[in-house]
C-alpha cells in the first residue's frame, strides 16, 4: 500500500507546508538522508502556543506533537520527495515548552512518534529525544525535527 493510500485510510490530510520563520530551509537532502528542520504545531491553521504544566494539557501537547509530525510529512512532500521514498524514520527530536516540574515530555513526544508508526509501520520506528525547554519560537508548545532515510530514486 502506498503511503498516500495509508494516509487516506487513516483519514489524515496533511497541512500545507509552513514557510520558514527565519533564515533556514525546511528540508536538506544529503545523499540518501533528509534532514527536516524543527516544525511547529499548527492545528486548523492556528499555532498551538503555551507551556505544558502551565496552560497546555498533556492531551493538547500530545496532539500538538502529532501536528508537528504531520508538518514534517508535509515538508517532505513540499520538497518534492514522494512519501513512498521514505525508507525509515531514523530519528525525531521533540522539544516541549514546559514548566520545571513537568516531567511527561516523552508522553507528549509520543504524538509524533505514534503518527510515524501508524503511517510507515516498522519503518516508522525511530530513535528519539524528548527535551523540556523553557520557551520555543513564537511561543509554540512543541517543536519536532526529523532525520529520515530515503530510498534511491
Amino acid at each position: 500500500m502506498s503511503v498516500e493510500a495509508r494516509l487516506a485510510e487513516l483519514g489524515i490530510i496533511l497541512p500545507e507546508a509552513a514557510a520558514p520563520v527565519a533564515s533556514y530551509v525546511p528540508v536538506v537532502v544529503q545523499g540518501n538522508m533528509a534532514y527536516v528542520s524543527g516544525q511547529l504545531p499548527f492545528v486548523d491553521g492556528k499555532l498551538v502556543t503555551g507551556r505544558l504544566g502551565e496552560d497546555v494539557s498533556l492531551e493538547n501537547g500530545t496532539a500538538a506533537a502529532r501536528a508537528c509530525g504531520m508538518m514534517i510529512l508535509a515538508q517532505i512532500k513540499a520538497a518534492l520527495i514522494p512519501l513512498d521514498r521514505v525508507e525509515r524514520i531514523v530519528k525525531l527530536g521533540a522539544f516541549i515548552s514546559s514548566t520545571p516540574d513537568f516531567a511527561d515530555q516523552p508522553k507528549v513526544a509520543n504524538g509524533a512518534s505514534e503518527l510515524m508508526f501508524d503511517v510507515f509501520g516498522d519503518a516508522g520506528r525511530h530513535a528519539r529525544s524528548a527535551v523540556g525547554v523553557p520557551v520555543l519560537p513564537l511561543n509554540a508548545a512543541v517543536e519536532v525535527d526529523a532525520i529520515i532515510a530515503l530510498a534511491a530514486d
